[in-house]
């Protein structure tokens, strides 16, 4: 690979972009993001807030002076409590309108003697929904609703499909990664596996300290026990992107993967067994959405009311895709197991 080829990562600070950063050795790397990441390996970084309508114009004269050949859009805002963003509209700006800006940068640059061609953005599983018929595909529709992170990738999913062709010769590449886990992760499906109370109150912050741990609330009914989840490694899917940048120019102008761990979709029971979590049983569905909001009321939690339906549903995908996709470099990138995905979030546990 040419050493001189530059790749743009926005939201780069994140934890996929620490996870991805080591990866692009081969790389000159653009980072973007409101803070500067805590690893080195950047060729240049830029403080940008893809919320304001400036950042477009900031990205197309950073793209041009760069001469980068592809972009990875990793910034998306998914915890308002842990990321300071707790404006719901602010929120709104950063994600989709982010995803906008982002995008029409690529498409001026290609128009006005560029040559962008590979744009990259991980939306997510949930966009389909907290409750799927089995396994979909990825033409299934998309429901997402409720939950402004899962309303927001929808919207972005849209977004990219529809302005995939603005992007001139660029070739679009929208991965559907299931739930990210690994020791580094933290989101609300690992905030109820481990239990820990990441609200912003003085009372949380005694309670961890103390080691306390929440139990994952569920209502009553064996049916819920048996809801299934698949999740992916959060370096597995650095891997994909790492891969993605080495795709041949003959692919699609736009393609779309489902991505998930190796293996069967696991139980809520199982989840629960290898984070060693406590379920505790609530009446009914209404019953588990109060104590939530109780507790992120009293800024015990830091998981909103609005994200239970994404922890007591079943939202799985098929990955056939994806394994056609890979071929034979399958096993290499997605390494892990859903199991043993799972397993390495808990492995620094006591």
């Amino acid at each position: 690979m040419p050493p001189e080829r530059t790749v743009l990562v926005t939201g780069v600070s994140g934890n996929l972009g620490a996870r991805l950063l080591p990866l692009l050795s081969d790389f000159h790397v653009v980072g973007v993001d409101k803070r500067p990441p805590g690893s080195s390996g950047l060729a240049r970084f830029e403080q940008a807030d893809l919320g304001r309508e400036p950042s477009c114009w900031q990205l197309i004269e950073l793209l041009r002076e760069t001469g980068a050949r592809s972009v990875i859009h990793l910034a998306f805002v998914l915890d308002p409590v842990r990321s300071g963003v707790l404006d719901p509209e602010r929120m709104w700006q950063i994600n989709v309108a982010g995803t906008a800006r982002v995008m029409e940068a690529v498409s001026v640059v290609n128009r006005t003697g560029g040559q962008i061609e590979q744009f990259i953005f991980p939306s997510s599983v949930v966009v389909y929904g907290p409750e799927t018929p089995g396994p979909v595909k990825e033409e299934a529709p998309l429901r997402a609703h409720t939950l402004p992170y899962a309303i927001h990738k929808r919207e972005c999913d849209e977004v990219v499909r529809y302005r995939a062709e603005s992007l001139g010769e660029c070739r679009t590449y929208m991965v559907r990664p299931h739930i990210f886990v690994g020791a580094s992760v933290q989101n609300y499906m690992m905030g109820v596996l481990r239990g820990t109370p990441l609200g912003n109150s003085q009372r949380a912050a005694r309670m961890r300290a103390a080691g306390e741990r929440l139990p994952w609330l569920l209502p009553r009914g064996n049916k819920y026990l048996e809801k299934r989840f698949q999740f992916v490694h959060v370096d597995d899917m650095a891997r994909l992107l790492v891969h993605l940048l080495n795709r041949p120019a003959s692919d699609p102008s736009l393609t779309i993967l489902n991505v998930a761990a190796r293996g069967d979709p696991i139980t809520i029971q199982r989840c629960a067994e290898i984070a060693q979590a406590r379920i505790k049983r609530a009446p009914t569905r209404a019953a588990c959405r109060a104590v939530l909001r109780l507790l992120w009321k009293l800024g015990i939690s830091s998981i909103p009311p609005t994200a239970l339906p994404y922890l007591i549903g079943s939202y799985t995908m098929d990955t056939t895709r994806l394994q056609h996709f890979l071929g034979e470099e399958y096993e290499r990138v997605i390494q892990y197991t859903i199991e043993d995905a799972l397993r390495d979030s808990f492995k620094n546990s006591g």
